[in-house]
């Protein structure tokens, strides 16, 4: 229900705490404006945490691409202001066959200075890995801990005055005012940062966009091999998933390879990769089955087909499992949904499963727009 007591003022008010939300909300303060972020949970628990905590920018194309470049430098600002740890070591791609290759080696003359191409050997003195032809060094890539970061950017938001209602829903959306579980919030300006709950607020928006939930089977597993891994590490089964490859000529070949050789993995939507933890754990993942309503119901099935491909990638029998999850994220025709459903009011997601990798560089082009 709904209070009717006056929670506050701000120039600014923004829905969601998770990456998107606190972009926007960095983007503001920055910019000298009073601040009040809304989160319906005692912290940010949805896809912001739980993903790989990959800056993936060069497998980016178009818009995305651009919003990505521009994200860089802030994560690498924020980590120093803010004391989480980043690693700009970037991002390897094994290639474990020709047709992979190939299109490594298309995507480096698309992308002068943003591919370096490697040989086996160069593959593994990066990353202990079964199988490589050769593979690919992303050197704009970043990485940092998801679980430390977004954290420790809604402190350092709190510290320089933005106000954070925890535990809060937003009820009901307007010009100038958001009612919420524990009052109005007066506001010049909102912003609906909600990721995958869109549909929540505005249905009919939602509807016209095509916004569905893409939920994905992540585990943590004990590194086999015990080595810093200080690269992101993407596969084939990656290059099925970001735009960039399916730019490249080669793109087609690799498909139907991995179609003919694997076609259970491609239809779970595989994007086998992984990500090392500072504990020293890596994050393997992940699977993408899309829908309305996230199932309840989670199938071993897909855990089996991650763990048995990831081990194979590491070159082991089998791996040690120390958490499961589900992540959920919005997802669209569109990489990016901004649309104003009514004065003052901006509605953003990042409706690709990115929202790590350009958060920071859509912010600024909501904002211009909004403030306008």
């Amino acid at each position: 229900m709904t209070s009717g007591s006056v929670l506050g003022t701000a120039d600014v008010v923004v829905i969601g705490a998770g990456v998107v939300g606190l972009a926007h909300a960095y983007e503001a303060a920055e910019r000298g404006l009073s601040v009040a972020v809304v989160e319906r949970d005692a912290r940010a628990i949805g896809a912001s945490v739980r993903n790989f905590g990959h800056g993936c920018i060069t497998a980016q194309d178009g818009q995305a691409l651009d919003y990505a470049l521009a994200s860089r430098p802030v994560w690498l600002r924020l980590a120093e202001e803010c004391g989480f740890r980043i690693s700009d070591a970037g991002t390897v791609v094994v290639a474990r066959a020709d047709d992979e290759y190939a299109l490594l080696a298309e995507l480096a003359e698309r992308r002068d200075g943003q591919v370096d191409l490697l040989d086996a050997r160069g593959v593994r003195d990066r990353v202990e890995v079964d199988g490589a032809v050769g593979g690919a060094l992303l050197p704009l890539d970043i990485r940092v801990d998801p679980r430390e970061a977004v954290h420790a950017l809604a402190a350092s938001l709190a510290d320089r005055g933005v106000t954070f209602h925890w535990s809060t829903t937003a009820h009901t959306i307007g010009t100038a005012e958001v009612g919420t579980s524990r009052g109005v919030l007066r506001a010049r300006h909102v912003v609906v940062a909600v990721g995958h709950d869109v549909d929540r607020h505005f249905p009919a928006l939602a509807e016209k966009r095509d916004v569905e939930r893409c939920s994905l089977h992540m585990l943590r597993v004990a590194d086999p091999h015990g080595r810093d891994v200080d690269s992101a590490v993407l596969t084939g089964f990656s290059m099925l998933r970001y735009r960039a490859f399916a730019a490249c000529p080669s793109h087609a070949a690799v498909r139907s390879r991995l179609n003919r050789e694997h076609p259970g993995l491609v239809d779970a939507g595989l994007n086998l990769m992984f990500t090392q933890l500072p504990c020293g754990d890596l994050t393997i993942g992940d699977t993408h089955s899309y829908q309305a309503t996230v199932s309840p119901y989670r199938a071993e099935t897909l855990d089996e087909l991650v763990l048995a491909e990831t081990a194979r990638l590491l070159g082991v029998r089998s791996l040690t499992v120390r958490e499961r999850w589900t992540g959920v994220y919005a997802s669209a025709p569109e990489p990016f949904l901004v649309e104003t459903p009514c004065a003052g009011v901006r509605v953003v997601a990042v409706t690709s499963g990115i929202g790590m990798t350009t958060a920071f560089g859509l912010a600024p082009a909501v904002l211009d727009d909004l403030l306008a």
